[in-house]
């Protein structure tokens, strides 16, 4: 049986503020990944929804990002240095994975959050930065990569096994990469529309552009935001029609180490 994951960005709390379904994402998804305090979360956050997703069997991974709370990291800095990228890669993922260690799992996989994976998908400098910080932690980390951009010649580069997404809510431009969240129609709320276009690149191997343009590539995941207006009845549609077609949902690194 063909098999694809799905993953989902999620424990973007912070304090007493709370954001997203996590609790039903979790029912829904197979892999995790989850704030590791610089755009949103906080070592109570990040310890429950590690133990939250060993509980429902779904895969954790890190999810670092800028330094960031305010703008939730998804505003992009005029000039980012590599070498700081690096270290605070490295720091993320070890603060998350101290808290899966003392929630009795361990992350398996990273994945770089809103501004900070735009700007990689597109400068081999940063995303390399990234992959070393990821090999210097552990190298049998997967690096999850949007497929034919920078950051998945990265993990090639630096010999990390990459899982490649593609996204179910999101436009893409012609380069292959997303299209900016503010551009009309870069954001996609239908349920049934987002769940239709994941299966068709799924079975066409391809990404589809905004444009209609087809970017023949292979992946393994599928990408769902968890913060999202209608994110959980779009991952469960999402999984429905993947598994109408027969498709086994697993978690990537089921997918990847194979």
């Amino acid at each position: 049986m063909r098999a694809i994951d799905l993953n989902c960005d999620m424990g973007e709390g912070f304090g007493a503020w709370s954001m997203g379904d996590d609790a039903a994402m979790l029912r829904i998804v197979t892999s995790a990944n989850i704030a590791c305090g610089f755009h949103a979360g906080d070592p109570h956050v990040m310890f429950a929804t590690l133990a939250a997703a060993k509980a429902n069997g779904v895969q954790s991974g890190a999810h670092p990002g800028f330094r960031d709370l305010s703008g939730f990291g998804r505003r992009a800095f005029a000039k980012v240095d590599p070498a700081e990228i690096e270290r605070e890669t490295l720091y993320q993922t070890g603060a998350i994975a101290a808290l899966a260690r003392a929630a009795g799992t361990a992350i398996r996989h990273v994945k770089p959050h809103g501004a900070l994976g735009n700007l990689a998908q597109e400068d081999d400098a940063l995303a390399e930065a990234i992959a070393r910080a990821i090999k210097a932690f552990d190298p049998a980390l997967i690096f999850l990569v949007m497929p034919g951009l920078a950051m998945e010649r990265a993990a090639a580069k630096y010999g990390l096994k990459a899982a490649r997404e593609i996204y179910a809510d999101r436009a893409y431009a012609d380069s292959g990469n997303l299209l900016p969240r503010g551009q009309h129609g870069a954001v996609i709320h239908d349920a049934q529309a987002a769940a239709a276009r994941v299966l068709a690149m799924v079975e066409e191997g391809a990404v589809i552009c905004a444009s209609g343009k087809r970017i023949p590539c292979t992946f393994e995941s599928v990408c769902v935001h968890g913060d999202t207006p209608g994110a959980v009845a779009m991952a469960q549609a999402i999984r429905a029609r993947l598994e109408e077609a027969g498709y086994a949902i697993r978690p990537m690194a089921e997918i990847v180490l194979a």
